[in-house]
């Protein structure tokens, strides 16, 4: 959702299409409880258009394809269909050339959203924490990328890997990064997200860090991200 809202101060259009059932995206970006209803779960299961389901956000240029806790029933009934993997895929399908710029928002498990979300992107964004456990897992998570491409999805290459919640107070975070770069190298974002109490607070007023404090050290990291993003793309002069 920061990114997203760092984009968008670029003048992009951004959809933030949010396929985890807790919502955090949606709630981050404003969406309140009772306009999530059609969302991502009425667009993949084909109750409505995709179109139908979208939700203008409380930020200028980003819209949402909002989630509900409907989500969580969604990968069991996906599990007896043809190509469910693709599901994902064919209901983007029609809204696709409407945006700048689309961010799929996954849950934090590899279960059949995910899956559909990797099948369906052309590249994947990896924000990895700087502690341990955030780095021994990025190996899997790699292997599950590379069985995805090798069955699903040939075209899914890696964007980059983003450095988030880095504290420069503590020797495990720079040697989290350290460890990242050395093995990634250029396929590691130069910009780096600030561990930042302020980040933390904004989704509880329904903001993105750029909008609830514009000037904070992690709102400049979030619109350095953005602009990375977005030149590596070639859309930014």
């Amino acid at each position: 959702m920061n990114l997203a809202a760092a984009v968008a101060e670029l003048g992009r259009s951004v959809l933030v299409v949010d396929l985890d059932p807790q919502g955090n995206a949606s709630t981050g970006l404003g969406v309140d409880r009772e306009s999530r209803r059609p969302g991502t779960y009425e667009a993949l299961t084909g109750s409505v258009p995709t179109k139908d389901a979208l939700v203008c956000t409380s930020v200028p240029g980003v819209w949402a394809l909002p989630a509900t806790i409907d989500l969580a029933g969604a990968e069991v009934e996906l599990v007896g269909q043809l190509s469910r993997e693709g599901r994902l895929a064919r209901t983007l399908v029609e809204i696709h050339d409407r945006f700048d710029l689309t961010l799929l928002d996954c849950p934090p498990s590899i279960g059949l959203l995910t899956i559909n979300a990797l099948t369906a992107a052309d590249e994947l964004i990896v924000p990895i924490q700087c502690e341990y456990f955030a780095l021994e897992g990025l190996g899997q998570l790699l292997e599950n990328v590379r069985l995805v491409q090798q069955s699903v999805n040939p075209r899914l290459s890696l964007a980059g890997i983003v450095l988030t919640m880095f504290d420069g107070r503590t020797k495990l975070s720079e040697d989290v990064a350290a460890q990242v770069r050395e093995h990634f190298g250029a396929q590691v974002y130069e910009s780096v997200i600030p561990r930042s109490i302020r980040v933390a607070e904004a989704p509880g007023f329904g903001q993105p860090i750029t909008q609830y404090d514009p000037r904070s050290a992690a709102t400049a990291a979030y619109r350095a991200l953005a602009r990375e993003l977005m030149e590596q793309k070639g859309a930014v002069a």
